[in-house]
């Protein structure tokens, strides 16, 4: 068997994305307070904040699903919530959201299509600022939507950070002769 293939074998099904907490050569960017990410001029942020309902999930509940229209900008207010996806018939974890996260930034921004699927692992509750009233605030104040693509920035920052230190625990484990995961 050829070494590609034993490498695409061992990747099917479902595999866990988390950072090493010993890795410490490459540091992500951190994320930037919610507050500063929505300062916007007072009747942009007044527009943002009469259309942002608050949506509550049971464990186990889908907020959103790959694939489908993305329904607007979400930030998690309570619970856990558990971000997943499927690429080249591999399902991955890409980690959990937790209180305070802006998920999804770049549905909202780019195709409208959701990336992964977000799931309730305990009850919880988002907040949705629609895509429609995201428009018109982008629209009232254009800096806004280059605030949020600056942070989709530091998000794909800090995934890519993880997936480097992902693979380099595993290259690290090979080379020490141990098992792999």
């Amino acid at each position: 068997m050829r070494r590609g293939t034993a490498v695409r074998e061992e990747t099917k099904g479902d595999v866990t994305m988390e950072p090493e907490a010993s890795f410490g050569r490459m540091d992500a960017v951190p994320p930037r307070p919610l507050a500063e990410l929505l300062e916007c001029p007072p009747e942009a942020g007044n527009l943002l904040n009469g259309s942002a309902r608050c949506v509550d999930f049971d464990a186990g509940s889908v907020v959103f699903r790959q694939g489908c229209l993305c329904s607007g900008l979400y930030v998690i207010v309570s619970g856990l919530f558990l971000r997943r996806t499927e690429r080249l018939e591999t399902r991955l974890t890409l980690g959990p959201a937790r209180a305070g996260d802006l998920v999804e930034l770049g549905a909202a921004l780019g195709s409208g299509r959701h990336t992964y699927t977000l799931t309730a692992q305990t009850p919880g509750s988002v907040l949705l600022l629609p895509i429609e009233t995201l428009t018109q605030a982008f629209q009232m104040y254009p800096p806004l939507r280059m605030q949020l693509l600056e942070e989709l920035a530091r998000e794909v920052s800090r995934a890519y950070m993880t997936s480097c230190m992902s693979r380099s625990a595993k290259t690290r484990r090979r080379s020490n002769g141990t098992a792999t995961v």
